[in-house]
């Protein structure tokens, strides 16, 4: 009996090790890297830059260079995040978010879907990919 009870003990543990190992919504953050962000516009795909994420840190987007400087975002537990700082593009020239959604699947790259409103009121949606 106490074999049995020590082979359930362990596999438990390492279901639990495994499971944390995994990165999710309740880590409040995106796995670290650099997200290649692109947008599907009269047929072709169009390179936004890229994003880059450190801890809850974000830089960018940049097409070409270096990012000046980072800016803090949150996440939630059902993947909608945050910008607290300025997000190129998507947040200039009348530009705002309308929502920022991650996916975490564990057979694809992370990535999140940016929904940016525009001046006129229409609403265009690129995706980051984790490379």
């Amino acid at each position: 009996m106490p074999s049995r009870i020590s082979r359930i003990f362990i596999t438990m543990l390492l279901v639990a090790a495994t499971g944390s190992a995994r990165a999710d919504f309740t880590d409040g953050k995106l796995p670290d890297g650099a997200y290649h962000c692109e947008v599907y516009l009269l047929g072709m795909f169009l390179s936004l830059g890229e994003i880059t994420i450190k801890g809850n840190v974000y830089s960018g987007p940049v097409t070409f260079g270096a990012a000046r400087q980072g800016y803090n975002y949150q996440m939630n537990a059902n993947g909608e995040i945050t910008w607290l700082g300025p997000l190129g593009g998507y947040t200039t020239g009348g530009n705002s978010i309308s929502l920022t959604q991650a996916t975490l699947d564990g057979q694809t790259s992370p990535s999140f879907d940016i929904i940016m409103k525009q001046p006129d009121g229409a609403f265009t949606a690129s995706t980051c990919t984790k490379r």
